[in-house]
Formats: structure tokens, C-alpha cells, sequence
């Protein structure tokens, strides 16, 4: 059923992953007629600013906000932001946040049904005045179809579930192009994304350079980063094949995962966004984390989440807290091989004969 009249407004600051994972939310009020307005940080704007899931986007510039600390400044532009807010006289907000960062911009939207989830942290539950049961249901379901119970909780239908993001601009295609003009495109291309900024998130490095060494005649590799990856880049040997790292930003990322047939990260925002992609397939490898409520979302014959199945998975902590010969053994986890062979039968189920 169609809601010409409403206006929608989805409350999900950071983290990229997270950003990611709502975006079918955002469709799904799309197609049921809703105009959707978004207020993200500087860490999900990318994805979000341009994307046809969205009508109108508000930036909170938190990190420039932190650094600033508590200022004059700060408030000047949180309440011009709001203004800007308040004009779109949005019927709903939906806060997919629920920490105490969304809490003032829940509060003070306008919205006429501000709906927050009962497991809300950290005060957020404050902000709104409709409380729907928990969204939240253990590490097993994922996090996209928990911010879909709002769109349930609204009557919506949720059985399609889209991922969409921005268009890249011909300047981005042009770089990219020029990066990429040494590839060997007779033969898949695996982009391999072996970091991110959570240091227990990160898979042994020796396994990342068996990968490497089993896969690089079946395949043409790409490797991605930071500056502050380029060490371990190195180490698992990405100096001999096309080496990104430091080279591209979130826009010209995506760009790159668009000319892939296959993806390798770990839990981080590369993984997320080669998923929202729609394109590749995408291998992600856990440690800490649960895959189940991370994981690249979908078809199980072209995303895979793994981990070690070890009995202290997901621990859900930065530091590992065994002080046994077991400290640190999910980084070890999965053994090599099993992404060695996800690899090479995806290579063989591209558009190539490997």
C-alpha cells in the first residue's frame, strides 16, 4: 500500500557497516511511497549522500565535532542542521542508532512518531515516543532484517530486500580506469581488502599470504587499504600484483568491487560495501565477531561468512581475554584452505574458464 503523503526519516550515524546494513530499510520505505530523509556522520556519507534510497540527507559532522570538543560552534551547527530538519515536517523518524549520539536529534526532529526499539542504549529510549519490541534477536539473525522489523512494525511488506548505492561519477570511473589498466582481465579478478580498524577483526597474516600464493595464477589480484595497511599488504606479498592501498576513498572503492568477480576481507566496512555492490562475490572471514549478524547478506552460493567455529566465538571484544595457548586462536581461523577452495570454485562459476 502506497503512502504518497509521508515522510520518513531514518536516524543511523555511523558505523559504515551499519550504514550499509539499513539501506534496505530505506528502500523498502521507497517503494512503498514514503520521501526518505537521513541523517548520517562523516564515516557513512558516502554511501548514503546520492543514493536513490534516500530523498534528502542531513550530514553530522561528529568526528569534526569531537575533535572541536564541547564548543559554541558545535551547537550553531547542530541547531542549523535541525532547522534544516524541521522544515521537511517528517511524520516518522526511526532511530536505528539507539545510542545516546541520536538521542537529541530524535528528540528534537519534529517528527510526529518518533519509534525507537526497546532495546535502545545509553538513554536513547528517551527520543522517541513509540517503543516497539526489541529489534534485536541474538547473533543468528542478521542485522538488516532486525532494522527491517521497523518497516514490519509499519505494515510494510519486507519480502524484497534491495541494496543500493550511489552511481559513480566519471571522474571516479576514469581514475579507476587509469589504476586498473594493467590488469589481466582474461582471468577473474579477486580483490583482496586483508584489513580494517579493529585489530582482533584481523585474519593471521600468514594465512593471507597462503591465500595469496594459491590463488595468484588462477586469478588477477587487486589489493586495498589505507597508507597504514600497506605493511601487512606487503607481507602477504600485494607489492607483486596491483596494490591500491592509500590510493582510493569510499566512492572510488566501490568503484574498484564494481570490476570484481570476487571480493576477500574481513569483517569490515570493504566486506560490506563489495556486498552492497550487488556485483562480486564476496568472501568475509571472522574472528570476533558473530558472521550471522555481520555477514555479507544473501544468496549462500555467492556470500560466505566464515569463522573457526571455535567455542568462544563471537566474543565480541577488541582484546582477547584467554591466557592460555588459545589467546588470539580466531585470528588463525579458518584454516586457509577453505578460502583457497571458495575461491578457486567461484573462479570457475565467473564468466571465465579457469
Amino acid at each position: 500500500m502506497k503512502n504518497p503523503a509521508k515522510k520518513a526519516l531514518i536516524i543511523k550515524l555511523s558505523s559504515l557497516g551499519d550504514v550499509i546494513f539499513t539501506i534496505p530499510l530505506a528502500n523498502t520505505l521507497k517503494e512503498n511511497g514514503y520521501e526518505v530523509g537521513w541523517i548520517v556522520s562523516e564515516k557513512g556519507i558516502d554511501v548514503i549522500k546520492d543514493n536513490p534510497c534516500v530523498d534528502k540527507v542531513y550530514l553530522a559532522p561528529l568526528k569534526t565535532w569531537k575533535k572541536r570538543g564541547f564548543s559554541l560552534e558545535n551547537f550553531k551547527e547542530f541547531l542549523s542542521i535541525l532547522k534544516e530538519i524541521r522544515k521537511e515536517k517528517y511524520d516518522i523518524a526511526i532511530d536505528c542508532q539507539q545510542m545516546f549520539k541520536s538521542l537529541y536529534w530524535m528528540l528534537f526532529c519534529g517528527a510526529k512518531r518518533r519509534i525507537i526499539s526497546k532495546g535502545a542504549k545509553e538513554l536513547s529510549i528517551f527520543g522517541g515516543n513509540e517503543v516497539i519490541p526489541n529489534i534485536y534477536a541474538g547473533y543468528e539473525r542478521h542485522s538488516v532484517l532486525n532494522y527491517l522489523e521497523y518497516a514490519k512494525y509499519l505494515g510494510l511488506n519486507t519480502d524484497k530486500i534491495t541494496f543500493s548505492l550511489p552511481e559513480s561519477t566519471q571522474e571516479v570511473k576514469s581514475k579507476i580506469d587509469e589504476l586498473l589498466k594493467d590488469i589481466n582481465t582474461n582471468k577473474p579478478i579477486v580483490v583482496i581488502s586483508p584489513a580494517t580498524t579493529w585489530d582482533l577483526k584481523h585474519w593471521n597474516k600468514d594465512n593471507w599470504k597462503e591465500v595469496v600464493d594459491a590463488i595468484k595464477d588462477d586469478c588477477s589480484l587487486v589489493f586495498t587499504g589505507t597508507e597504514g595497511d600497506k605493511d601487512l599488504i606487503f607481507y602477504i606479498g600485494g607489492d607483486n600484483y596491483i596494490n591500491l592501498a592509500g590510493k582510493t576513498n569510499v566512492e572510488e572503492l566501490k568503484e574498484v568491487f564494481e570490476r570484481a568477480d570476487i571480493v576477500i576481507a574481513p569483517d569490515s566496512g570493504s566486506a560490506h560495501v563489495a556486498r552492497a555492490v550487488n556485483k562480486p562475490a564476496v568472501i568475509a572471514i571472522f574472528t570476533c565477531t558473530p558472521p550471522g549478524l555481520f555477514g555479507p547478506f544473501g544468496d549462500d552460493e555467492k556470500y560466505f561468512a566464515l569463522n573457526g567455529n571455535l567455542l568462544c566465538q563471537p566474543c565480541f571484544t577488541r582484546v582477547c581475554s584467554l591466557t592460555t595457548e588459545d589467546k588470539n586462536l580466531c585470528t588463525k581461523r579458518p584454516a586457509p584452505q577453505e578460502i583457497i577452495t571458495i575461491v578457486k570454485k567461484m573462479c570457475k562459476k565467473s564468466r571465465y574458464s579457469v
